[in-house]
């Protein structure tokens, strides 16, 4: 159709018929010319590219993956938006991929279920069974001292000093002010003395 659309009036090469117009295509071979044929060849037909699918991962591979915070049961979780904001339980059972379980006996926090986008996954870990009771889960924390493991780590301290700056007042402020002036002035003589 293509070759139709552009051959010359007089049948001869393009180049013997130079500064003459080519015969003008019919409507149907120009359109089939433009955007190509309207339907699909026989036995080819139109389907999206399939692709390969990947085997599963092996546990050396899982081993050295970056990531080590999985949603699982057992894992500790600090909440971070809502009425429980800023407490930590953990997961007993996962609802869907969007939300699950969890609970807190020994933090004050009910069990509810609660989307993953309010959560933060942490490093520790309490091992009980999927959809364990309440009781079973306070003294499965208790055993593995969940609480006082929590408030050791950096995340932890650096929230409580947080929540420390944001109750003081005025007067809390200035004195923390000239805190940091004594200090940065015993550092800095420390340095000439050097």
């Amino acid at each position: 159709a293509a070759a139709q659309a552009h051959r010359h009036t007089d049948g001869g090469s393009p180049s013997s018929c130079r500064g003459q117009s080519p015969a003008a295509p019919d409507s149907q071979n120009y359109h089939q010319h433009i955007q190509g044929p309207t339907h699909f060849p026989p036995g080819r037909p139109h389907s999206p590219p399939t692709h390969h699918r990947r085997r599963p991962r092996s546990k050396q591979e899982l081993a050295k993956m970056p990531y080590t915070r999985f949603v699982e049961v057992g894992r500790v979780v600090l909440i971070n938006y809502g009425p429980d904001a800023g407490k930590i339980a953990v997961i007993v059972d996962v609802v869907d991929g969007n939300k699950c379980l969890i609970d807190g006996p020994t933090t004050g926090v009910a069990r509810q279920v609660i989307p993953y986008k309010r959560l933060a996954l942490t490093d520790l870990m309490v091992e009980f069974e999927k959809g364990s009771h309440s009781k079973t889960i306070e003294g499965a924390m208790t055993a593995s001292d969940v609480i006082s493991k929590w408030e050791t780590t950096s995340w932890a301290k650096k929230l409580k000093a947080k929540k420390t700056r944001a109750s003081l007042n005025d007067f809390d402020r200035f004195k923390v002010m000239v805190a940091r002036k004594q200090k940065a002035k015993m550092v800095a003589d420390k340095m000439a003395s050097m």
